[in-house]
């Protein structure tokens, strides 16, 4: 699963899944042993669960980097290797 980014121990990862599209486009966000999945539009925790600090660090940068989100989503559905996208700093 390619890496998009990675900030405070957060690391962002989207699947790819050429002929078999998700129903919903969105990412995953991985701390510690932690996992949470978001929607892309709206950013939105649809599973999992990251601790609340972490979970609000993603929820923000979701909601700066959504336009790169939806790219890179686009860019894996058509096979596409996704562009890195801007850490939190």
């Amino acid at each position: 699963m390619p890496e998009l980014s990675r900030f405070f121990g957060i690391i962002i990862r989207m699947y790819m899944e050429l002929n078999a599209p998700h129903h919903l486009p969105h990412f995953h966000a991985y701390y510690q042993n932690a996992v949470a999945i978001y929607s892309i539009e709206p950013v939105e925790l649809i599973a999992g669960a990251l601790p609340r600090r972490q979970q609000r660090l993603v929820e923000a940068w979701a909601e700066l980097h959504q336009d790169d989100l939806r790219a890179d989503w686009e860019r894996l559905q058509a096979g596409q290797r996704p562009l890195p996208i801007e850490p939190l700093s």
